[in-house]
């Protein structure tokens, strides 16, 4: 322990300047008693005399030194505190000889300078200091005795004060270690705390989540970037009701105890924010309010699915694709053989449904593929054109089911591939759930020159998508259909995020509407409205 807080100890100068002013002060109540000799002064023999008077300006002196080198030139600590006690101890005994020795009472200046030294002072010096006090004492009142000034018997009363001394010393030193320990404590835990203060700060201000502060008045004390971005809140403190009132509202009556823990609302741009609240143990009352992206929560729910699904594709490839050819191939073989109407019958049932595993297989593959797309720029009424033809074909559709409207010629950047894809996807979707009448699908190109942005909208006659499944078409296995695999929308709208588009679900009165927006290139002169039937 000793050597731990040799280690660790500090020059303490301020304490060193307060006890340099009470010896100030001791000195100057010195010379007063001079100047203004009173009765107390003459039965202890302090008489106006040069020697007092010399005693006192020279201690006065010493004093003041001390008080301005401590003060300005704070060096060499030990060795200015080591003589401010010797002068301290001299000038004592000097007095304690003048005024009768011991019995005096005088050597209680001396415990009082001892004390303080301890207190400031380090290791064996505060030893050094009272041994010291002790031989100056003992050396006095022994020098007193043999003069005949002093009773003998006061050698023994020396002897107690200078015990005195070191115990003084020794319970001071005791004293100043404690203290010492306990501002290192302090010191040291409030380093931690100024450290766990700034990692608290900055992971608040990393969290992908908003957290705001709200006091009981309803003002935000405090809030991370997320959620100045989320609600655009101010940095200085603010209402949350001049900013989010339906979410202020829910606070309150959350602190009523008659409001959910969680609430959903809109933020201002018109984004899904979900707030959950929790009390803190603050004295002022503060509430914690948490603000999650709903949109940002599901996209990460799915890209957990499909981080799932992507380990599952290898295997999907060679345990299911590989025995569905086998089993396809085996029903050509035997289509081959006609040996009746019902073996017809149940090799068409055979073919379809490999047709359907083999789809299924298909669009889980192009889930786990993560294809970087190529944009070129594209004719969008020629490419569109080429692709209803194909598709007709490959559907064997009637003239005119599927149409393609161009109010606008222009040219898209996109993948050439992908946005077959894209468009393969959507058509036959909206066909499925067509009339399949004349016109039952519609594909209309419309561009914006204004800002750059052109559409390809995809629209059918069937009865349209409800609203309470609006918001699920987009995620992966989901579908109304017993033929669909629910991957069909999902992939369409990857691939066209891949190429920097995106693919929305438009409001329509009758029928599915989707619109796939994406970047103009090189724009064309429009053109007169134009309708093209698939043939």
């Amino acid at each position: 322990m000793t050597e731990w807080l040799s280690s660790t100890w500090e020059a303490n100068w301020r304490s060193f300047q307060y006890f340099n002013l009470y010896r100030l002060v001791l000195a100057a109540l010195f010379g007063l008693s001079l100047l203004f000799p009173n009765e107390w002064t003459a039965r202890l023999n302090l008489l106006p005399s040069w020697l007092m008077f010399g005693l006192t300006g020279v201690y006065m002196a010493a004093t003041i030194a001390g008080l301005v080198l401590a003060t300005h030139w704070q060096r060499h600590f030990n060795a200015q505190l080591s003589a401010q006690v010797m002068v301290d101890i001299v000038v004592v005994t000097t007095l304690m000889q003048q005024a009768r020795g011991v019995s005096s009472g005088l050597g209680v200046l001396l415990l009082v300078s001892l004390a303080a030294s301890s207190l400031v002072g380090r290791g064996r010096l505060v030893l050094f200091y009272a041994a010291m006090a002790t031989v100056a004492v003992l050396l006095m009142q022994s020098f007193g005795i043999l003069l005949e000034q002093y009773d003998p018997a006061s050698i023994v009363q020396a002897g107690f004060i200078s015990a005195g001394f070191f115990a003084t010393a020794i319970l001071a030193r005791l004293l100043g270690q404690r203290v010492m320990i306990n501002e290192d404590l302090a010191r040291r835990r409030g380093v931690a705390l100024d450290n766990q203060i700034l990692i608290s700060q900055r992971v608040v201000e990393r969290m992908q989540d908003g957290v705001l502060i709200v006091g009981q008045d309803g003002f935000i004390n405090r809030c991370n970037p997320v959620a100045q971005a989320m609600l655009g809140l101010p940095d200085a403190p603010a209402p949350l009701s001049g900013y989010a009132a339906a979410l202020a509202e829910a606070l309150r009556a959350w602190l009523r105890s008659d409001g959910a823990e969680r609430f959903d609302f809109s933020a201002n741009d018109g984004g899904a924010l979900r707030a959950r609240f929790e009390r803190t143990a603050s004295s002022d009352g503060e509430v914690l309010v948490f603000l999650e992206d709903v949109g940002r929560v599901r996209e990460r729910a799915q890209q957990m699915k499909l981080a799932s699904l992507g380990r599952l594709t290898a295997s999907i490839a060679h345990e299911i694709r590989n025995p569905l050819s086998a089993i396809g191939h085996a029903g050509e073989l035997l289509r081959e053989e006609r040996r009746g109407e019902m073996q017809d019958r149940l090799l068409r049932i055979l073919n379809d449904n490999v047709l359907r595993l083999d789809r299924i297989v298909k669009d889980i593959l192009e889930v786990g593929r993560q294809n970087q797309a190529e944009p070129e720029p594209l004719p969008a009424d020629e490419f569109c054109a080429g692709f209803l033809d194909q598709f007709a074909a490959s559907e064997n559709l009637a003239n005119g089911v599927v149409v393609l409207e161009v109010q606008d010629a222009f040219r898209i950047s996109f993948d050439r591939s992908h946005l077959h894809q894209v468009l393969w996807n959507l058509v036959s979707n909206a066909l499925r759930h067509s009339t399949r009448g004349p016109g039952a699908v519609r594909i209309v190109l419309h561009g914006s020159h204004a800002d750059g942005r052109v559409e390809l909208h995809v629209i059918d006659d069937g009865p349209g998508i409800p609203e309470t499944v609006r918001e699920q078409v987009f995620e992966p296995f989901f579908t109304t259909h017993t033929q669909g695999t629910g991957l069909g929308l999902f992939i369409a709208r990857e691939l066209c995020a891949t190429n920097g588009a995106s693919l929305e679900l438009a409001a329509s009165s009758r029928g599915a509407h989707f619109i796939v927006a994406g970047r103009n290139d090189t724009c064309l002169l429009p053109k007169p409205n134009d309708v093209r039937a698939a043939n």
